[in-house]
């Protein structure tokens, strides 16, 4: 069967995220993957863009590359540092009079941040930690952007007012809401050029949602899982999905949340199921024996992942056993401390912290645990999975039932269900050699569905419906046709062979055709 290649649309692309912290989890290792496999597998440049005041993004941007976790055709643009070094383009139409603030005075209260010794903030709070005005600056020293948060707006305070500077200190532009700021720097950045964006962060979404330009297509990415414990949308996303029909296209990350998105939101656009990649070479090496007892953690440490479960399950399974079982926990969160004291005197609970290393022990430990209230996509588990660690999971929404085949590649246990996770241990522990290489050896091939070329393939047709909807406005009865399409995805034939079908094939390519490569 002849596989075809990828091929992304011609134009500039980008991944849209709010910040990139520096213990960054899931998101952002899925952003950096998948902008790198663009990169790597179909030769598209990408620009990660990110919009918070962190002083340091140079040096972060360098300590990614030497991880080997920003390759080759990346960028990460910051909205500060650019207008540090880049000038906006002047508006066509006439603007209104400036009105100025004065900066924050040397020596105020304030919170100052620097980057190599140069303040590149400054910050004034109120006595409840609320922000009143920041002040950023250039490299050089001169004012660049003054953020006031007190402004009277129709006799109350709450108002906002941005204001930047050129390198004279002259009042240049102005702005009442920082929304239309953002979206001159994206207007800046893609300069009328055919451009994709991919809305990877829920905080930055609302805004990306007002973001309508012709040029321009946006598909949201969601990461996590969109419900709460009561199977309602949750508050965080809620924002962003009541209005997602102003996106060209969602995507998620399973069939089964896929599923229930399209049930729980009314209004969508065409909803495309994409996975995120696994490490690069994973899955390539020989899967030898090793160590029965020994299991591995990889999560955030934070109430939703539940990584307590994994430890009193270990701890269970290993009582009464004349080898004890060993449990490596990497990763860090407001729960680390917590979990550390729980397990204080268990020398067979070993906590990591942080650690990019983690990947290489994948290549030793027995079973990966994943033990979440709720999931998007566990990439963590998928490398597990490739570098042949049996997979024990939660059966939770989403992702564990879309990967793990119970019995065969992975086990999946009732969520919440401790005891039945610690049995599930213990089997795993017990299974005669042969068998659980069997299983490994599964795990590893049904993660081929993740490599960065079928992971570009799945973004080539989702790029490929949103510019079907794109194009299909003024035409409800194609379009509702357009829309129902994802709900039979498995069956359908491949975007390119349905536009071909439809007649509309040329003209899409017309307008996308049309792009200039990525600056």
């Amino acid at each position: 069967m002849r596989v075809r290649a990828p091929h992304l649309p011609h134009g500039r692309h980008f991944a849209v995220t709010w910040s990139i912290p520096d213990d960054f989890g899931g998101m952002t290792e899925a952003i950096l993957r998948r902008s790198r496999a663009f990169s790597e597998v179909v030769g598209t440049p990408v620009d990660v863009l990110t919009f918070d005041s962190r002083p340091d993004h140079p040096a972060l941007a360098e300590r990614l590359r030497r991880a080997g976790s920003l390759g080759e055709g990346i960028r990460i643009l910051n909205l500060y540092d650019w207008l540090r070094d880049h000038e906006l383009p002047q508006p066509g139409a006439p603007t209104p009079p400036i009105t100025a603030d004065a900066p924050i005075p040397e020596g105020a209260p304030s919170t100052t941040r620097t980057r190599d010794g140069r303040v590149v903030s400054r910050v004034v709070r109120d006595a409840g930690g609320g922000m009143l005005q920041t002040d950023h600056f250039r490299t050089d020293g001169t004012l660049l952007l003054t953020d006031r948060r007190d402004v009277r707006r129709r006799g109350a305070l709450g108002g906002r007012r941005l204001v930047l500077h050129d390198r004279e200190g002259r009042p240049v532009r102005g702005w009442t809401k920082a929304w239309a700021l953002y979206a001159e720097w994206l207007d800046a950045l893609t300069g009328g050029i055919p451009s994709f964006m991919i809305v990877d962060s829920k905080t930055i979404a609302p805004f990306m949602q007002t973001y309508r330009r012709p040029h321009v297509v946006t598909v949201h990415l969601i990461h996590g899982s969109h419900r709460d414990a009561a199977g309602a949308v949750t508050s965080s996303r809620r924002a962003a999905l009541t209005s997602a029909h102003h996106f060209d296209a969602v995507a998620v990350l399973s069939r089964a949340q896929a599923r229930d998105l399209r049930r729980d939101v009314d209004g969508l656009p065409p909803v495309a199921v994409v996975a995120n990649p696994r490490a690069p070479h994973a899955g390539d090496a020989p899967i030898g024996p090793r160590d029965p007892t020994s299991g591995i953690v990889v999560a955030s440490l934070t109430k939703r992942k539940r990584v307590s479960h994994a430890i009193d399950a270990v701890v269970r399974a290993g009582e009464g056993r004349s080898t004890p079982l060993t449990l490596d926990v990497f990763g860090d969160g407001e729960s680390r401390g917590p979990l550390e004291r729980r397990a204080a005197g268990r020398p067979e609970i070993r906590f990591h912290g942080h650690d990019p290393r983690a990947r290489d022990l994948l290549a030793t430990a027995s079973f990966a645990m994943l033990t979440s209230h709720s999931e998007g996509f566990p990439l963590a588990l998928v490398e597990a999975m490739a570098a042949g660690c049996i997979p024990i999971a939660y059966d939770v929404d989403y992702g564990p039932g879309d990967i793990i085949h119970h019995g065969r590649n992975g086990f999946l246990v009732p969520p919440g269900d401790v005891d039945a996770l610690a049995r599930t241990v213990a089997r795993v522990a017990d299974l005669p050699e042969p068998s659980r290489q069997r299983i490994r050896e599964r795990a590893v091939r049904s993660t081929s569905r993740f490599t960065d070329e079928a992971v570009c393939r799945q973004w080539a047709d989702a790029f490929e419906l949103a510019l079907v909807r794109r194009s299909l406005r003024g035409r409800p009865a194609v379009r509702a046709a357009v829309a129902r399409w994802p709900r039979v995805r498995a069956a359908a034939p491949p975007a390119v062979r349905m536009l071909t079908r439809l007649g509309l094939l040329s003209r899409v390519r017309r307008r996308a055709g049309a792009a200039a490569p990525s600056a």
